[in-house]
């Protein structure tokens, strides 16, 4: 039995059931990322590297021991959802590898994980996607790029909620303004203070409305630069 993303732990008595156990895909370099979230987890830590295992499953969460791992980038694009494509490939290519390496009797013994290194991943919560602007503009754009395409990082700027699809770390700061200060504005653009360095913005969505390039969207709102 193979199971990917099945959100429930397997009671050990159904594990025991097939002659070479359950096995796993699991999104991520075990230990590191056990549980529900693994890529947006390591999105949101600045990971740069992350990939697929294939486990033996137990009683526990992600805790079984691994036969191997196929690693990748994460590059400084990757969203939730780009990542989540690619792992998805690796997983099937991954799976068959083991699939084909047990019939001919060539799989290798799977490895305890190091229990001393594991971290979790815990599930999303909704809050979550709420910008804190007293965060460093770094940790704000890794938080754009993990919740998208779910469910998105949102915020309010000048009465107007709005979430936030893709940004740009600037690495400027003005300490006459406070996190979440409009620094500069435009026809074109819309540069938001954080509490280290600043952000454009340069896709987002108003509420009930489709994503847009920060243009079209700025355009509409004239009254936030005509005076400054």
């Amino acid at each position: 039995m193979v199971v990917v993303a099945y959100g429930v732990i397997i009671p050990q008595a159904v594990l025991d059931l097939p002659r070479l156990g359950c096995w796993n895909i699991h999104a991520s370099l075990l230990p590191r990322w056990r549980g529900a979230a693994p890529i947006h987890r390591a999105i949101l830590a600045g990971d740069r590297e992350t990939g697929v295992c294939i486990m033996q499953m137990e009683a526990g969460l992600d805790t079984g021991p691994v036969y191997f791992c196929e690693k990748t980038t994460i590059s400084q694009f990757d969203t939730a959802g780009t990542l989540h494509d690619r792992l998805s490939d690796m997983g099937a290519q991954a799976i068959a590898k083991a699939v084909k390496l047990a019939a001919e009797n060539r799989l290798a013994t799977p490895h305890n994980q190091d229990n001393t290194r594991a971290t979790y991943a815990h599930k999303l919560i909704k809050s979550e996607s709420n910008i804190d602007w007293q965060q460093p503009a770094a940790d704000i754009e890794r938080q754009i790029r993990a919740f998208t395409p779910w469910p998105g990082s949102q915020t309010n700027i000048r009465g107007e909620n709005i979430k936030i699809w893709q940004a740009q770390v600037i690495n400027q700061n003005n300490h006459k303004l406070i996190p979440g200060d409009i620094v500069y504005a435009d026809a074109e653009t819309l540069i938001i203070q954080c509490a280290q360095d600043q952000l454009k913005l340069l896709e987002v969505q108003r509420a009930g409305k489709k994503r847009m390039a920060i243009g079209p969207f700025m355009r509409a709102k004239s009254d936030w630069y005509s005076h400054e």
